[in-house]
């Protein structure tokens, strides 16, 4: 045990200049009071502010610091699964470099890690410095996740965790061009707990999340652990044409036993729009599952590497000796 290296943290980063270094300093703070053996893996996802020079800067500065950089924005989630794949610790702790996940949380991980647990995720009780909105679809999104999927997907939690390297291994077998982390790890198993906490606001900079992204990162999700929508585009079919069905014997009664007058235009179009619209609605949907079929056919790279700092020969190929 004394040569392998017993924790990694996994810390993806896009334009985190202004808060890069309060991080560094509070992760080895908190590092070095659990363990000498650990590293920090930084995987900057793209980022075109001064990340790579503040990055590659700590390397120099810290042994500890492994630094990985895409050749261009491949996005959060595919940061996590890069750090993950070229971890090399027993343990396994993913954080964002923004710090409102707090990273004085990772010891209670660790203890409950080294008690049995090989998944220990933290539960957002409350998310300070947020936005009504933000935290109102949050809330709804993972609820609804909870219901449509098959696999049970703990609410209210982020990709804020600790994986033991058992998981983290059979996490490198699952190949899907748009991961879902979070869900992936629950579809795994293992023996998971939790750790409740209050998510901080962020003290510098901007979220990383805008609307347009948590939108993708919800398709992502439900799209990956639910046929539902498929279903529920099935159900939305037969529905409405029961309901044009019976429409159609209502005019023809009127017509034939009665002198009311028949509908005219304004009935026939508003019809015409509602069944169109959901016509369109269903074709959406399955149109966003056909889409991300054609994303895994194509067998394209996850993600590419511009530059790995830090890391063995040896441990850039961790992965495959991992999964062989």
């Amino acid at each position: 045990m004394t040569n392998q290296m017993e924790l990694s943290v996994v810390i993806p980063v896009f334009n985190e200049e202004e808060v890069l270094i309060s991080s560094y300093e509070r992760l080895v703070a908190v590092m070095r009071r659990l363990t000498a053996n650990f590293e920090l893996i930084f995987v900057n996802d793209g980022s075109i502010d001064g990340t790579r020079s503040i990055l590659n800067h700590l390397r120099e500065l810290d042994a500890h610091v492994r630094v990985i950089h895409f050749s261009r924005n491949f996005g959060h989630q595919i940061a996590i699964t890069a750090g993950v794949d070229y971890a090399s610790g027993a343990g396994v702790v993913v954080i964002d470099a923004d710090l409102q996940d707090p990273p004085e949380l990772i010891p209670a991980m660790v203890e409950k890690w080294r008690a049995g647990y090989q998944v220990v995720y933290a539960k957002r009780l409350i998310r300070k410095g947020e936005s009504f909105f933000k935290k109102f679809s949050a809330k709804v999104f993972y609820r609804a996740l909870e219901k449509l999927s098959d696999t049970p997907i703990p609410v209210d939690t982020g990709d804020f965790r600790l994986m033991d390297r058992k998981v983290c291994r059979a996490l490198r077998q699952v190949e899907e061009k748009n991961p879902f982390v979070r869900g992936q790890v629950s579809w795994l198993g293992f023996k998971q707990t939790e750790i409740e906490y209050e998510r901080d606001e962020r003290l510098y900079g901007t979220t990383k999340y805008p609307l347009r992204k948590m939108i993708k990162l919800s398709i992502d999700g439900i799209t990956s652990f639910s046929y539902l929508p498929l279903k529920l585009a099935t159900y939305l079919g037969v529905t409405v044409a029961a309901c044009g069905f019976f429409y159609m014997f209502f005019v023809l009664f009127q017509k034939l036993f009665t002198t009311a007058t028949v509908p005219g235009w304004a009935s026939i179009v508003i019809i015409q729009l509602i069944f169109f619209g959901i016509v369109l609605l269903v074709l959406g949907v399955i149109g966003e599952y056909i889409g991300r079929m054609y994303e895994e056919v194509k067998h394209r790279p996850l993600y590419v590497i511009d530059e790995a700092n830090g890391f063995d020969v040896s441990q850039l190929y961790a992965m495959k000796e991992d999964i062989k």
